[in-house]
Protein backbone atom coordinates (compact mmCIF):
# COMPACT_ATOMS: atom_id res chain seq x y z
CA UNK A 1 0.00 0.00 0.00
CA UNK A 2 1.30 2.86 -1.13
CA UNK A 3 0.68 6.93 -1.24
CA UNK A 4 2.06 9.87 -2.81
CA UNK A 5 0.87 13.37 -3.94
CA UNK A 6 1.49 14.70 -7.72
CA UNK A 7 3.45 17.48 -7.57
CA UNK A 8 4.30 18.32 -10.69
CA UNK A 9 2.94 16.54 -13.67
CA UNK A 10 4.56 14.02 -15.39
CA UNK A 11 5.35 13.69 -19.38
CA UNK A 12 2.20 11.59 -21.16
CA UNK A 13 4.46 8.58 -22.62
CA UNK A 14 7.74 8.53 -24.19
CA UNK A 15 6.49 11.11 -26.58
CA UNK A 16 4.51 13.06 -24.71
CA UNK A 17 1.61 12.59 -26.67
CA UNK A 18 -1.53 10.15 -26.60
CA UNK A 19 -5.02 9.88 -28.44
CA UNK A 20 -6.66 12.97 -28.90
CA UNK A 21 -9.97 11.31 -29.34
CA UNK A 22 -10.07 9.75 -26.24
CA UNK A 23 -9.13 13.12 -24.55
CA UNK A 24 -11.96 14.68 -26.74
CA UNK A 25 -14.36 12.07 -25.07
CA UNK A 26 -13.20 12.53 -21.41
CA UNK A 27 -14.23 16.06 -22.01
CA UNK A 28 -17.37 15.25 -23.64
CA UNK A 29 -18.61 13.33 -20.58
CA UNK A 30 -18.55 16.04 -18.21
CA UNK A 31 -21.61 17.18 -16.89
CA UNK A 32 -23.49 14.69 -19.07
CA UNK A 33 -26.92 13.24 -18.84
CA UNK A 34 -25.51 9.69 -18.27
CA UNK A 35 -23.70 9.30 -15.00
CA UNK A 36 -21.66 6.13 -16.07
CA UNK A 37 -20.28 8.11 -19.28
CA UNK A 38 -17.56 9.72 -16.87
CA UNK A 39 -15.80 6.51 -15.58
CA UNK A 40 -16.84 5.12 -19.30
CA UNK A 41 -14.78 7.43 -20.49
CA UNK A 42 -11.66 7.23 -17.98
CA UNK A 43 -11.55 3.17 -19.17
CA UNK A 44 -11.14 4.21 -22.81
CA UNK A 45 -8.75 7.16 -21.73
CA UNK A 46 -6.32 4.19 -19.54
CA UNK A 47 -7.50 0.78 -20.75
CA UNK A 48 -5.79 0.04 -23.67
CA UNK A 49 -2.67 0.92 -22.36
CA UNK A 50 -2.93 0.26 -18.70
CA UNK A 51 -5.02 -2.56 -18.68
CA UNK A 52 -7.51 -1.21 -16.44
CA UNK A 53 -10.73 -2.68 -17.10
CA UNK A 54 -13.08 -1.71 -14.26
CA UNK A 55 -13.65 2.51 -12.94
CA UNK A 56 -15.25 3.99 -10.02
CA UNK A 57 -15.76 7.65 -9.18
CA UNK A 58 -17.23 7.70 -5.62
CA UNK A 59 -17.56 11.27 -3.55
CA UNK A 60 -16.99 11.36 0.03
CA UNK A 61 -19.15 14.23 2.13
CA UNK A 62 -19.07 15.96 5.05
CA UNK A 63 -17.78 12.74 6.95
CA UNK A 64 -20.55 10.54 5.40
CA UNK A 65 -20.17 7.29 3.70
CA UNK A 66 -19.24 7.75 0.22
CA UNK A 67 -21.63 8.36 -2.66
CA UNK A 68 -21.32 6.34 -5.83
CA UNK A 69 -21.34 9.12 -8.64
CA UNK A 70 -20.20 6.76 -11.77
CA UNK A 71 -19.14 3.25 -12.55
CA UNK A 72 -18.16 1.36 -15.77
CA UNK A 73 -17.04 -2.20 -16.15
CA UNK A 74 -15.95 -3.70 -19.69
CA UNK A 75 -18.29 -6.51 -19.04
CA UNK A 76 -21.05 -4.11 -18.67
CA UNK A 77 -24.59 -4.27 -17.02
CA UNK A 78 -25.41 -3.61 -12.94
CA UNK A 79 -21.91 -6.18 -11.62
CA UNK A 80 -20.00 -3.30 -10.84
CA UNK A 81 -22.91 -0.76 -9.59
CA UNK A 82 -24.13 -3.80 -7.10
CA UNK A 83 -20.27 -4.47 -6.07
CA UNK A 84 -19.84 -0.27 -5.38
CA UNK A 85 -23.65 -0.18 -3.47
CA UNK A 86 -21.76 -3.04 -1.33
CA UNK A 87 -18.79 -1.20 -0.56
CA UNK A 88 -20.19 1.89 0.41
CA UNK A 89 -22.84 0.14 2.89
CA UNK A 90 -20.23 -2.28 4.29
CA UNK A 91 -16.51 -1.75 3.87
CA UNK A 92 -15.42 2.06 3.05
CA UNK A 93 -14.07 2.06 6.52
CA UNK A 94 -11.65 -0.41 5.77
CA UNK A 95 -10.94 1.18 2.63
CA UNK A 96 -6.87 2.64 2.63
CA UNK A 97 -8.19 5.91 0.82
CA UNK A 98 -9.57 6.70 4.86
CA UNK A 99 -6.56 7.79 5.68
CA UNK A 100 -6.58 10.33 2.63
CA UNK A 101 -10.15 11.06 3.37
CA UNK A 102 -9.75 11.78 7.27
CA UNK A 103 -6.49 13.52 6.74
CA UNK A 104 -4.29 10.88 8.29
CA UNK A 105 -1.80 10.88 6.12
CA UNK A 106 1.26 13.00 4.93
CA UNK A 107 -0.04 12.80 1.31
CA UNK A 108 -2.77 15.61 2.55
CA UNK A 109 -0.94 18.63 3.61
CA UNK A 110 -1.33 20.34 0.51
CA UNK A 111 -5.31 20.29 0.00
CA UNK A 112 -5.16 21.37 -3.43
CA UNK A 113 -2.95 18.30 -4.64
CA UNK A 114 -3.80 15.32 -6.62
CA UNK A 115 -2.70 12.36 -4.64
CA UNK A 116 -2.26 8.62 -5.96
CA UNK A 117 -2.91 5.71 -3.72
CA UNK A 118 -2.07 2.25 -4.61
CA UNK A 119 -3.67 -0.36 -2.93
CA UNK A 120 -3.37 -4.59 -3.82
CA UNK A 121 -5.74 -7.42 -2.78
CA UNK A 122 -2.60 -8.72 -0.18
CA UNK A 123 -3.34 -5.29 1.50
CA UNK A 124 -6.77 -6.00 2.85
CA UNK A 125 -6.84 -7.90 6.28
CA UNK A 126 -10.84 -7.89 6.24
CA UNK A 127 -12.01 -11.31 4.65
CA UNK A 128 -15.41 -10.36 3.91
CA UNK A 129 -13.95 -6.62 1.67
CA UNK A 130 -11.12 -8.36 -0.11
CA UNK A 131 -13.78 -11.41 -1.06
CA UNK A 132 -16.40 -8.97 -2.11
CA UNK A 133 -14.29 -5.96 -3.98
CA UNK A 134 -11.05 -7.69 -5.05
CA UNK A 135 -12.14 -11.73 -5.16
CA UNK A 136 -15.43 -11.57 -6.97
CA UNK A 137 -14.15 -8.15 -9.35
CA UNK A 138 -11.24 -10.67 -10.17
CA UNK A 139 -9.26 -7.88 -9.31
CA UNK A 140 -5.51 -7.59 -8.41
CA UNK A 141 -4.93 -3.98 -7.68
CA UNK A 142 -6.20 -0.48 -8.02
CA UNK A 143 -4.74 2.37 -8.00
CA UNK A 144 -6.81 5.90 -6.61
CA UNK A 145 -6.39 9.02 -7.84
CA UNK A 146 -8.08 11.37 -5.08
CA UNK A 147 -9.01 14.99 -4.90
CA UNK A 148 -10.48 17.59 -2.59
CA UNK A 149 -12.73 20.28 -4.44
CA UNK A 150 -14.11 21.77 -1.20
CA UNK A 151 -13.43 21.34 2.64
CA UNK A 152 -14.93 18.48 3.93
CA UNK A 153 -15.73 16.89 0.22
CA UNK A 154 -13.55 13.94 -1.54
CA UNK A 155 -13.71 12.67 -5.07
CA UNK A 156 -11.77 9.68 -5.90
CA UNK A 157 -11.31 7.82 -8.99
CA UNK A 158 -10.71 4.04 -8.44
CA UNK A 159 -9.08 2.23 -11.27
CA UNK A 160 -8.76 -1.53 -10.95
CA UNK A 161 -6.82 -4.69 -12.99
CA UNK A 162 -8.12 -8.17 -13.64
CA UNK A 163 -6.32 -10.17 -11.76
CA UNK A 164 -5.52 -12.05 -14.95
CA UNK A 165 -3.42 -9.18 -15.81
CA UNK A 166 -1.34 -8.87 -12.78
CA UNK A 167 -0.29 -5.70 -11.11
CA UNK A 168 0.46 -2.31 -11.86
CA UNK A 169 4.06 -2.15 -13.64
CA UNK A 170 6.11 1.09 -13.27
CA UNK A 171 5.36 2.54 -16.90
CA UNK A 172 1.58 2.32 -16.22
CA UNK A 173 1.34 4.11 -12.69
CA UNK A 174 3.78 6.50 -14.43
CA UNK A 175 1.25 6.94 -17.64
CA UNK A 176 -1.56 7.33 -14.62
CA UNK A 177 0.54 9.71 -12.97
CA UNK A 178 1.20 11.86 -16.38
CA UNK A 179 -3.00 11.64 -17.13
CA UNK A 180 -4.04 12.00 -13.77
CA UNK A 181 -4.11 16.16 -14.03
CA UNK A 182 -6.49 16.00 -16.92
CA UNK A 183 -8.66 13.08 -15.13
CA UNK A 184 -8.51 14.92 -12.22
CA UNK A 185 -9.54 18.31 -13.74
CA UNK A 186 -12.22 16.33 -15.51
CA UNK A 187 -13.71 14.77 -12.32
CA UNK A 188 -13.82 18.22 -10.06
CA UNK A 189 -15.48 19.73 -12.66
CA UNK A 190 -18.45 16.61 -13.71
CA UNK A 191 -19.21 16.77 -9.80
CA UNK A 192 -19.56 20.84 -9.94
CA UNK A 193 -22.20 20.13 -12.12
CA UNK A 194 -23.88 17.30 -11.57
CA UNK A 195 -22.57 15.81 -8.75
CA UNK A 196 -23.59 18.13 -6.04
CA UNK A 197 -26.67 18.48 -7.59
CA UNK A 198 -27.45 14.81 -5.90
CA UNK A 199 -26.87 15.79 -2.88
CA UNK A 200 -30.29 15.05 -0.71
CA UNK A 201 -31.71 16.81 2.22
CA UNK A 202 -30.92 14.03 4.15
CA UNK A 203 -26.76 14.22 3.55
CA UNK A 204 -27.02 17.46 4.22
CA UNK A 205 -29.03 17.17 7.58
CA UNK A 206 -26.11 14.94 8.56
CA UNK A 207 -23.60 17.20 7.71
CA UNK A 208 -25.25 19.50 10.36
CA UNK A 209 -24.93 17.10 13.00
CA UNK A 210 -21.82 15.97 11.87
CA UNK A 211 -21.01 20.04 12.47
CA UNK A 212 -22.61 20.15 15.90
CA UNK A 213 -21.19 17.06 17.33
CA UNK A 214 -17.75 15.98 15.74
CA UNK A 215 -17.53 12.58 18.08
CA UNK A 216 -20.46 10.89 16.41
CA UNK A 217 -19.06 7.66 15.40
CA UNK A 218 -19.26 6.13 11.80
CA UNK A 219 -22.04 3.64 12.69
CA UNK A 220 -23.71 6.31 14.85
CA UNK A 221 -23.70 8.70 12.04
CA UNK A 222 -25.22 5.72 9.43
CA UNK A 223 -28.15 4.97 12.16
CA UNK A 224 -29.04 8.85 11.87
CA UNK A 225 -28.52 8.47 8.27
CA UNK A 226 -31.16 5.84 8.02
CA UNK A 227 -33.61 7.65 10.36
CA UNK A 228 -33.63 10.62 8.42
CA UNK A 229 -33.85 8.77 4.99
CA UNK A 230 -37.19 7.27 7.06
CA UNK A 231 -36.12 3.73 7.32
CA UNK A 232 -37.10 1.57 10.01
CA UNK A 233 -34.55 -0.39 11.73
CA UNK A 234 -34.68 -3.22 10.20
CA UNK A 235 -34.01 -1.34 7.19
CA UNK A 236 -30.96 -0.15 8.53
CA UNK A 237 -29.55 -2.79 9.84
CA UNK A 238 -29.67 -4.61 6.56
CA UNK A 239 -28.18 -1.47 4.81
CA UNK A 240 -25.27 -1.47 7.53
CA UNK A 241 -24.67 -5.68 8.20
CA UNK A 242 -25.77 -5.39 12.00
CA UNK A 243 -28.60 -6.41 13.68
CA UNK A 244 -31.50 -4.17 14.32
CA UNK A 245 -30.64 -4.47 17.90
CA UNK A 246 -27.72 -3.21 17.52
CA UNK A 247 -28.92 0.03 14.92
CA UNK A 248 -31.14 1.00 17.99
CA UNK A 249 -28.00 0.78 20.37
CA UNK A 250 -26.18 3.10 17.74
CA UNK A 251 -28.88 5.49 17.46
CA UNK A 252 -29.80 5.84 21.74
CA UNK A 253 -25.81 6.68 21.93
CA UNK A 254 -26.31 9.54 18.75
CA UNK A 255 -29.23 10.62 20.60
CA UNK A 256 -26.85 10.74 23.96
CA UNK A 257 -23.93 12.71 22.81
CA UNK A 258 -26.49 14.92 20.85
CA UNK A 259 -28.31 15.72 24.23
CA UNK A 260 -32.16 14.59 22.48
CA UNK A 261 -34.14 11.70 23.19
CA UNK A 262 -35.86 10.80 19.45
CA UNK A 263 -36.52 11.24 16.26
CA UNK A 264 -38.65 14.42 16.96
CA UNK A 265 -35.96 16.18 18.34
CA UNK A 266 -33.49 14.98 15.70
CA UNK A 267 -35.53 16.63 13.18
CA UNK A 268 -35.91 19.39 14.88
CA UNK A 269 -31.99 20.20 15.71
CA UNK A 270 -30.94 19.37 11.73
CA UNK A 271 -33.93 22.32 11.10
CA UNK A 272 -32.70 24.81 14.04
CA UNK A 273 -32.18 27.97 12.13
CA UNK A 274 -29.04 28.44 14.22
CA UNK A 275 -27.35 24.85 13.45
CA UNK A 276 -23.97 25.11 12.54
Amino acid sequence: MRYWRLDRPRQAGPSGSFDLARVTGLVAAIGGDNANALAAEVLNLLGPATSVSQCTVFAYEFGNRPRTVSVADHRGGRFLRDVADTYTRLFYALDGNQRIVTGNNDATDKPSSLVLHWQSSEDIAHDGYRQTCYATPNVSDRLSLLMQPAADIWLCVNLYRERDAGNFQPGEVELVESLAPLIGEATRHHYALRGQSQLGIPQLMLARLRRLCPELSKRELDALRGVLEGHSAAEIADSMGVKPSSVVTYQKRAYQRLGISGQRQLFALCLANDAR
